[in-house]
């Protein structure tokens, strides 16, 4: 659907605004689309991306500040979604040996169990994407690098 339909405006200023208005509803529109298909596994976008950081750092621990500098969503409070995630028993945290002020946090067996049943989710082809071709998704995420240089 076009983006005049969604949100029922029929002029713009510039191609510019429309292109910004564009990326910004639908960076909205796959998020929802994402949380909508999460919820089951009792899981939000920012806990999902923070256990996906877990898994690439494992076996090695994370602290804190890895997980702000990695997340893509820089607004959301990491120690708030760590707290989460080990209430439900998907990572762990320990006081790290060589420096008591900092916190070692890991994904535990449960964790990586989730993120393998919910892969198929995060995937490109549920996200609407698969409607671009290979050469056209390679583009629009050049196109997209560009815009943040």
């Amino acid at each position: 659907m076009k983006l005049e339909d969604e949100i029922q405006q029929r002029v713009f200023k510039s191609a510019y605004q429309k292109a910004h208005l564009n990326v910004v509803f639908t960076a909205g529109w796959l998020q929802q689309r994402l949380a909508a298909a999460f919820k089951p596994y009792g899981i939000t976008l920012p806990q999902y991306n923070v256990l996906r950081i877990l898994r690439g750092q494992h076996p090695k621990p994370a602290t804190v500040n890895l997980l702000i500098e990695r997340m893509l969503d820089k607004t959301s409070n990491a120690s708030r979604i760590v707290d989460k995630l080990e209430a439900k028993g998907l990572v762990t945290r320990q006081v790290c040996p060589s420096n008591r002020r900092a916190v070692d946090i890991r994904i535990t067996d449960a964790g990586l169990e989730l993120l393998q049943q919910t892969e198929e989710l995060a995937n490109a082809k549920h996200s609407g994407l698969e409607n671009l071709s290979n050469e056209e998704a390679a583009l629009l995420s050049d196109l997209l690098d560009k815009i943040r240089s």
